[in-house]
């Protein structure tokens, strides 16, 4: 009798667990694509001269010419070296596609005067440079480089990043065009067509999977997060390993934001908006309310609508919008009813956007790269990005799974102070505990994943093998030594992460406190 009420019980919980998910999958209706469930293609009949993989290959051909945007005079990545000797026998291996450029009289240079930053440029002096690139991505079959592409087209290249484009292995933005040099939209992989995908290439996450995880994680959470692919890549004839196919967080036709483009002869749109480092695009940057307050010292800017359809008018009309919620955020009335956040917000959105990257413990979120957008008559509502450095990956220091850290960013200082906002991230955290955070779910994907990827990984490493010997992460004592290591650290991390919010979560009821908020109370 009391094995059939264990199995009544078990059953019972499972039926419990699939219902979760099921309530969760509803909220969020796109349903999302899990590149590592698919089916992988059975073994071909080539005679293994080449490359043969399973994962979709993208070759890039530049025609011999250099890809802009390399840092000029970069300090190179393992500087953290401490004696000289070291760096010196380091420095003078012959690392794959770790060339540093130096600067000369014939070198072209782009300067950022803000930071004192200088990138490449083409001969010609531009940012990009048009390469040919094919992508074989047969779903029922393995890819070789010789193949029939099944997309095929011109495109415009650069690397992109900030800190990584430091690193050896370098991360690209593609822009696709066509004969005449337009954008051009192309469906990759099977993620909605568009002409601009970011190529992200796993350096400092040894485990290879960080942002693959938790953009997918994030998808099943929140209305959009982008959608990645991983893939080979091949560069003017040399494998330079595994990276992610990306959607960089803008608007579509249909896909991604899919929020409204400009209307004609107004001044309404919906937008895209970035907290991140200064530039000096003053049609882009925004002079807004916890900026000429000194609350902020990073730049907000107009990322979506593009150059194109931008107009000084409606810069300044999405500048006076954004200014209002935030004037309304930072007052005394920020949480009545007739002048309360909510109005202004889709809280959901900055709930799960805060219990991920706490979660994560993503040191750049809500700093760096944070991006929140805004349809006509719409809330805000925030969009995951970057999780290179989560889970203690963070290279100038370690990150403690022990402490919270978002309660003092922009924006959420004073969404922390309403006890609503903090009773709403504990219950939302406690559900998601029980369906896609949780530990059983999430060392599943890690494991569903890697076994995925399969030989994958160690070709990558074929190449970037020796950066297991440079100490990128400080201190020392933190740098992985293999991939083995690198996975077993992501799912620690996680672990440790998980137990100690489950048990402080509460806590966080601190900062929305009465005592905490004098001058803040009614």
């Amino acid at each position: 009798m009391k094995y059939r009420t264990t199995g009544i019980l078990a059953a019972l919980c499972m039926i419990t667990g699939i219902f979760a998910l099921s309530q969760i999958e509803t909220d969020n209706p796109d349903v999302r694509v899990h590149q590592h469930m698919q089916a992988v293609p059975s073994e071909c009949g080539c005679d293994g001269s080449q490359l043969c993989t399973h994962l979709p290959l993208v070759v890039i051909e530049t025609g011999g010419r250099e890809i802009p945007g390399a840092m000029v005079g970069d300090i190179p990545q393992w500087s953290t070296l401490k004696d000289e000797t070291d760096q010196a026998d380091v420095a003078a291996r012959k690392l794959p596609g770790a060339e540093r450029v130096q600067e000369n009289e014939s070198a072209q240079i782009q300067e950022d005067n803000y930071e004192g930053k200088k990138y490449t440029t083409t001969e010609e002096g531009s940012d990009m440079l048009s390469v040919h690139v094919s992508i074989m991505d047969d779903p029922d079959k393995k890819h070789h480089p010789d193949d029939d592409p099944d997309v095929e087209s011109t495109a415009l290249i650069r690397i992109r990043g900030n800190t990584s484009r430091r690193f050896d292995k370098k991360n690209y933005l593609l822009r696709f065009t066509d004969q005449d040099g337009q954008y051009q939209e192309e469906e990759v992989m099977g993620m909605d067509a568009h002409y601009e995908w970011a190529l992200h290439g796993p350096y400092l996450d040894k485990s290879l999977i960080r942002n693959y995880l938790w953009y997918n994680i994030a998808g099943e959470i929140m209305d959009y997060a982008p959608n990645v692919r991983f893939c080979e890549v091949i560069l003017d004839g040399t494998y330079i390993g595994v990276y992610l196919m990306t959607e960089t967080i803008t608007n579509g036709v249909d896909s991604r934001l899919n929020i409204s483009e400009p209307v004609e002869n107004t001044t309404e749109t919906g937008y895209l908006l970035r907290l991140d480092r200064y530039t000096e695009d003053q049609l882009r940057n925004l002079d807004n309310f916890t900026a000429y307050t000194f609350k902020n010292t990073d730049q907000v800017e107009i990322r979506y609508p593009r150059s194109g359809s931008l107009t000084p008018k409606m810069q300044r009309a999405i500048e006076q919008e954004f200014s209002d919620f935030e004037k309304a955020l930072y007052s005394f009335d920020y949480d009545t009813d007739d002048y309360g956040y909510w109005h202004n917000i889709d809280t959901g959105s900055f709930v799960d956007y805060w219990i991920l990257n706490e979660f994560t413990s993503n040191t750049d979120a809500g700093r760096y790269s944070t991006y929140l957008y805004k349809d006509i008559g719409g809330r805000y509502k925030m969009v995951i990005w970057d999780f290179n450095s989560a889970c203690d990956n963070y290279q100038a220091e370690e990150t403690s799974p022990y402490t919270f850290s978002m309660q003092d960013d922009l924006w959420y200082q004073m969404l922390m102070r309403d006890e609503d906002f903090t009773e709403r991230i504990i219950d939302r955290y406690r559900k998601l505990r029980k369906t896609w955070l949780s530990d059983e779910y999430l060392e599943q994907y890690i494991d569903e994943t890697l076994e995925y990827l399969g030989d994958a990984i160690d070709r990558n490493f074929s190449v970037w093998d020796y950066t297991f010997e440079l100490p990128l992460l400080r201190p020392e004592s933190r740098n992985i030594r293999s991939h083995e290591e690198a996975v077993a650290q992501l799912k620690e991390y996680i672990r440790l992460r998980g137990q100690w919010l489950d048990e402080n979560i509460e806590t966080i009821q601190q900062y929305s406190h009465a005592s905490k908020n004098k001058r803040y109370n009614h």
